[in-house]
């Protein structure tokens, strides 16, 4: 059990976070849209980072992919229904340190109501500093790829060409600012 020493408690800055993501969009494109509004903790320990820990939620209906029609569709039933799950959230299981600052956190994803085990590449944390108010922060990037259909997000139509008009992967990019709970 690490001593209550080497744990230090961050809070999400919503303000200064946000995720992306990518699919791709009649075979030919690709499609982004973003998240805002984050919020969670980092729990992390400073004598073995692999014993850190992080939780963090995602509101739905900030989904924005600059088109109003597209980010109505993305909410409704056909995909997040945001309406009857209206968070998103990640749970840390296990923090593997990869080298240097780069670490693989793999933990429970829930999209949809549907919780599958999912794993993000992260880079940072960055060192902590002291912002213009008095706070130290400090700020990591992940990536991950999952398959949409495993959160029960399948709606889609057939191209008359083959294929069809949305790609089953997604990428997600998160980048989050942490500061130092008090």
């Amino acid at each position: 059990m690490p001593s209550t020493d080497s744990l230090t408690a961050w809070n999400i800055d919503p303000a200064h976070s946000h995720a992306e993501f990518k699919i791709r969009h009649m075979m030919i494109s690709n499609v982004k849209g973003s998240f805002s509004g984050i919020t969670g903790t980092l729990t992390e320990n400073s004598d073995d980072s692999t014993l850190s820990s992080v939780e963090a939620s995602v509101p739905v209906d900030s989904l924005s992919t600059s088109d109003a029609q597209r980010d109505g569709h993305l909410k409704s039933a056909d995909f997040f229904d945001a309406g009857k799950f209206p968070v998103m959230t990640f749970k840390s299981l296990n923090v593997d340190r990869l080298a240097g600052s780069e670490y693989a956190v793999t933990g429970e994803l829930t999209i949809h109501g549907v919780t599958r085990t999912a794993s993000f590449n992260v880079e940072g944390p960055s060192a902590p500093t002291k912002d213009p108010w008095g706070n130290i922060r400090i700020g990591l990037s992940a990536t991950a790829r999952i398959n949409r259909k495993d959160f029960g997000l399948n709606w889609n139509a057939a191209l008359e060409a083959g294929g069809f008009l949305v790609g089953d992967e997604v990428q997600i990019t998160l980048e989050v600012e942490f500061i130092k709970a008090a």
